[in-house]
């Protein structure tokens, strides 16, 4: 009863900072997500230290809720015939960026003298992206254009290719150490992906067609939050992706439930106060020593990831014919890296524990960077495409 009072007060006292800077978003250069995630440092342990205890106890749960939301948003735009529209080049960058940021990154490294283990580690680590902050971008800047579409569709399953690759490079390292249960690592990867795909199909067909049913068209906000929270705690459940389980959710519920889209509405209803609670405990977590500890492997991997990110994407948009538009800013607008990379990262210490002291800093150390810039880079990404409305006022400024 004694952490009621301090709950509710720090509850309230977040979601007024999420106002403030969502009202400082609008007349600044920098995205609400950036600001967010400064004020969680500044109030979280590397900072003033003002956030309670239970913090801890409520970032896996914020996170599950907000990236089940997030991947069940991105779902809706996955019909077929948003497919066929985009279909094609939303394969080829997703691919390419992936592949770029992998191949940059083995090769970079390896040739600045770095040992081939640690290359094949956090080459499988950069391709990984933050979908909740583009996302959130995107909505910030409300854009809507078909460069928005595709970036959603984009990230939403670029980090899909990237756990395929992760998985296959964890075990190549693991190899190399002679450790035999490297193969089975990439057959939990494997699971991991095709068994968030298989859940949120099998969910998503009933929903599909009891949606709506109890008053026509009119589905209640509790129906589409019941099935997205039922989809995110199976999917912890089941050791399965849960923006994966998410998205393949929204999808199937996109082009099944054709007699409305209120799910969707529903949760885009509510989706902003998690994301705020997201944004800044993810804020709270970030740890300035790490920061420091990344050195010079630490601006290695930044600056490979970004050349990989941009060249992949560029070559994935010219073999799929992309406008220039989209090949030149697909792949700075995917810069924002977090909690997948994190989790890779974490996942690579634990079955290789002699590299836990390299691959950690050099990962934490360099989220700091890309959650901080990466939003500003994809909001300039998104004006620069021609998108992002109610902005003119910063539009204008760089057009010059």
């Amino acid at each position: 009863m004694d952490d009621i009072p301090k709950i509710l007060m720090t509850l309230g006292t977040l979601f007024l900072v999420g106002l403030f800077t969502d009202l400082l978003g609008r007349r600044t250069f920098f995205p609400r997500v950036t600001l967010l995630l400064l004020a969680g440092f500044a109030i979280g342990p590397s900072g003033l230290n003002a956030l309670p205890d239970f913090r801890e106890d409520w970032f896996p749960v914020v996170t599950n809720i907000a990236l089940s939301m997030m991947g069940f948003l991105v779902g809706h735009h996955m019909t077929l015939p948003s497919l066929r529209k985009r279909g094609r080049p939303v394969l080829w960058i997703s691919i390419g960026e992936v592949l770029g940021a992998a191949t940059a990154m083995f090769l970079g490294l390896v040739l600045l003298g770095f040992p081939p283990v640690i290359a094949l580690l956090l080459a499988g680590i950069a391709p990984a992206s933050d979908p909740v902050a583009i996302i959130d971008v995107i909505h910030e800047v409300k854009g809507n254009g078909e460069f928005s579409k595709t970036l959603e569709s984009v990230v939403g399953i670029d980090d899909a290719w990237g756990l395929i690759v992760f998985c296959f490079l964890l075990a190549i390292a693991q190899a190399f150490y002679g450790k035999g249960e490297g193969w089975d690592m990439l057959l939990l990867g494997i699971w991991e992906i095709v068994g968030a795909l298989l859940l949120g199909l099998l969910l998503g067909i009933p929903m599909a067609y009891l949606t709506g049913r109890l008053q026509p068209g009119e589905p209640t906000q509790a129906e589409a939050l019941g099935i997205v929270f039922l989809c995110g705690g199976m999917a912890v459940w089941l050791n399965v992706s849960f923006i994966l389980a998410g998205m393949a959710l929204g999808a199937t519920v996109a082009n099944l439930a054709t007699h409305h889209r209120r799910p969707f509405t529903a949760i885009e209803g509510i989706e902003w106060p998690f994301m705020i609670l997201f944004f800044i405990l993810a804020g709270a977590s970030l740890d300035l020593d790490s920061l420091r500890a990344a050195s010079l492997l630490g601006l290695a991997y930044i600056l490979f990831r970004l050349l990989g990110l941009v060249g992949g994407a560029w070559v994935g948009g010219i073999i799929s014919e992309a406008p220039p538009l989209w090949r030149k800013w697909m792949g700075i607008a995917l810069w924002p890296q977090a909690g997948v990379a994190l989790g890779m990262a974490l996942l690579a210490s634990q079955h290789l524990p002699e590299l836990k002291e390299v691959i950690l800093p050099v990962t934490i150390g360099s989220t700091i960077i890309f959650e901080f810039i990466g939003p500003v880079m994809t909001r300039q990404a998104l004006i620069r495409a021609g998108e992002g409305q109610g902005y003119n006022e910063i539009r204008i400024g760089i057009r010059k």
